[in-house]
């Protein structure tokens, strides 16, 4: 459920009781914060609580994600399948060669990645236990940055690594302005709104600041109360969240078009991401 909107339900009695349980889903997310206070990095240890079947997502700092991980091996509460990267940075993929040498597992990510085993094509689906896990190719901050789309029944999550951040978005280390534009507002937009978005970073405080400068609106307002009033927005927000209140998702609205003075699309977050980058 989205933080700006509330679900009426109207409650019925029903006419018959099922002849058969109802299906219980249970994907759990636990975020790993890594550098606290300077890189501001998240790994994700995602579970399939059915199965016990779980995947570590960019565990760039072992000696934070280790601790977590062998508690939880070791008593026998999942079955870690894999290591999983958003891309080949660093600060996401570089603590592959360490991980493997307490996990010697297969690791997911894009081409450039450390010791990658498997690049999955755009579109291309895996599972993690009942989970299932769909590789959206989202070049732009590097150009083998891939998001991941978890879907348990209606429980979705994406994680998006440096493409998208509560409120903003990576650089354009790799790519270009159109390369972003696609990633965010084609194929990152396409996803149900509902879907929660699980960033690589926490840098929303930052991000607002430079967004309410831009769009003054009331979703924008709210995000910053929010990121003023919580150290941790990953997980909070929605994909139909950004689309009101992430200003490089807003390339048409006129506001944003008047503060870069631009229109095309392109053009728009060009100038939005220099402008951020200047800010």
């Amino acid at each position: 459920m989205s933080l700006y909107s509330v679900a009426r339900q109207t409650i019925r009695k029903p006419f018959f009781k099922p002849a058969f349980p109802a299906i219980s889903r249970a994907m759990h997310i636990q975020s790993i914060p890594m550098w606290e206070g300077s890189g501001n990095n998240y790994a994700y240890l995602v579970v399939d609580d059915s199965s016990k079947d779980a995947v570590i997502i960019d565990p760039a700092n072992p000696s934070e994600v280790l601790p977590v991980l062998k508690k939880q091996v070791d008593s026998g509460a999942i079955n870690l399948k894999n290591i999983i990267n958003t891309h080949h940075h660093h600060d996401h993929a570089g603590g592959n060669v360490e991980m493997l040498k307490t996990y010697p597992l297969p690791i997911i990510g894009g081409k450039d990645c450390t010791k990658v085993t498997k690049t999955p094509a755009h579109g291309e689906t895996f599972n993690v236990g009942s989970i299932k896990v769909k590789a959206l190719h989202t070049p732009c901050h590097t150009q083998d940055s891939i998001c991941y789309l978890f879907e348990d029944g209606e429980d979705k999550a994406v994680f998006t690594g440096d493409t998208l951040f509560i409120g903003g978005c990576g650089r354009f280390f790799e790519g270009t302005a159109e390369e972003m534009h696609k990633a965010l507002n084609k194929t990152l937009a396409a996803l149900p709104d509902e879907t929660k978005v699980y960033p690589g970073h926490e840098y929303t405080k930052g991000n607002v600041k430079f967004g309410i400068q831009v769009l003054q609106s009331e979703p924008v307002k709210k995000l910053e109360a929010f990121a003023n009033a919580n150290k941790q927005t990953q997980g909070k927000f929605t994909i139909g969240d950004e689309k009101l209140h992430n200003v490089f998702m807003r390339l048409d609205d006129p506001t944003v078009q008047k503060a870069t003075g631009k229109t095309s699309p392109v053009e728009v977050m060009a100038a939005l991401r220099e402008m951020k980058n200047n800010s």
